[in-house]
């Protein structure tokens, strides 16, 4: 019998939970969503959501599971917190950028980092991030954090002649 895993993401939603899991499972190859749970009237006095709106999207992004919580607006993303998605090419990491940062802050997009329409947070980066950043030759190191420093979406390239 395989392993639940005990620990996954609760993402807040004010509304929204089903539309970003619909979008995210979009983005992600191998996503799915799972199940969808609706508010009754026990608890309205507390939760304060209409009787039959959606309460929590169970999903799947890539095999990793995460729920959605229609919560409503008292709280809202911040940076953080975000999500790394991890690209093993120039072409992945374009292509994760374009679809997350659709409609998103374009404000807050730096060294790799962008907000989705709906607020979260994302790291889009190359799988040798750590490799590059933590080169043994501190200069090189040193070259790779600055450029770094001064890009948005992040170019592999660039990363790797600094």
């Amino acid at each position: 019998m395989p392993k639940i895993q005990k620990i996954f993401p609760c993402l807040w939603f004010d509304g929204k939970a089903e539309e970003a899991a619909k979008f995210y499972c979009s983005v992600f190859d191998d996503s799915k969503i799972t199940r969808i749970t609706h508010y009754t009237e026990a608890g309205q006095e507390v939760h304060g959501q209409k009787p039959g709106s959606v309460m929590t999207v169970m999903f799947e992004l890539d095999g990793v599971p995460f729920t959605g919580l229609n919560g409503g607006p008292d709280f809202k993303f911040n940076e953080a917190v975000s999500l790394q998605v991890m690209c093993d090419s120039q072409q992945e990491i374009d292509r994760y950028w374009e679809k997350l940062s659709a409609g998103g802050d374009k404000s807050a997009q730096q060294c790799g980092w962008l907000k989705d329409k709906f607020g979260l947070s994302w790291q889009i980066v190359p799988s040798i991030m750590q490799e590059l950043t933590g080169d043994s030759d501190p200069a090189k190191a040193s070259r790779v954090m600055s450029a770094l420093l001064k890009m948005k979406k992040l170019d592999i390239a660039a990363l790797k002649a600094a």
